[in-house]
């Protein structure tokens, strides 16, 4: 499990609490690739001393951290976990379990909650429909959205040796990159569970860059498509310009609540 950080000291704990407490009768290594933080993070990685392995200094960005904690990684099954996002209990012992039994599949992806700042639950509409959408692993329906979370997914180590590592070209759609390399090789095992939790406040790539983040994801999927696929490139950008506004929307509802 590699987990990228940069000043995130007041989730980093419940993070690697989620990854270290899972059960398992397996050996689980966790790589903390931190960016340089200086709120206090450093302090807390000491404190699990021997539990994980983490390396501290600047890099060039997120992608080129988890490029480098995958290199260090000696695992068979790899996982991304944020510093700010959750591990469901049972979450690497259910990865396992599908990789151990079933030796065709290559990746893997299972349900993920969205919580604040304080782990409640929110925007349980939004879970709703991209579990209904990841029912069925379709590489032309990932071209048309990107309905896949990151932290929910696992993949094998020879999986990732044959597609190559993260693009570092790319800062806020590496992941859903990698989904469709994945996806163009192997179709993508459905967990119906939840394996984890996605933290959305504002500061968060997806809470306060998410018109940057989905005009991305199109282009990246354009990328894919390499001029092929031209329904599900319009379906893209119709997707995209809906989750837009539906963002917009909730961000000023958010807005005026805070306000009054």
């Amino acid at each position: 499990m590699v987990m990228p950080c940069l000043n995130q000291a007041r989730f980093l704990r419940r993070a690697l609490h989620s990854v270290l407490t899972q059960e398992r009768d397996f050996e689980l290594e966790c790589i903390v690739m931190d960016g340089g933080s200086t709120d206090g993070a450093l302090a807390i990685l000491e404190g699990f001393g021997d539990t994980i392995r983490w390396v501290s200094g600047p890099d060039n960005g997120q992608s080129d951290a988890l490029n480098k904690g995958f290199a260090m990684a000696g695992g068979s099954i790899f996982g991304w976990l944020n510093s700010d996002d959750l591990l469901a209990p049972g979450a690497l012992r259910r990865a396992v379990d599908v990789f151990t039994s079933e030796p065709e599949v290559q990746w893997l992806y299972g349900k993920v909650k969205i919580v604040d700042e304080h782990d409640k639950v929110i925007r349980r509409p939004i879970t709703a429909y991209k579990n209904l959408r990841m029912r069925r692993f379709s590489y032309r329906s990932l071209l048309t959205e990107n309905w896949i979370s990151q932290m929910g997914v696992f993949w094998r180590r020879s999986a990732h040796d044959q597609v190559g590592p993260f693009r570092d070209d790319l800062h806020l759609t590496m992941d859903y990159e990698l989904w469709l390399r994945l996806g163009e090789r192997w179709p993508g095992r459905f967990v119906d569970e939840y394996l984890a939790a996605f933290r959305w406040y504002p500061a968060t790539k997806s809470g306060g860059a998410f018109e940057k983040q989905l005009r991305e994801e199109l282009r990246v999927a354009e990328e894919h498509a390499g001029g092929g696929y031209p329904r599900e490139i319009l379906l893209h950008r119709l997707n995209s310009t809906r989750t837009i506004l539906a963002y917009r929307a909730m961000h000023a509802v958010a807005r005026r609540r805070d306000h009054d």
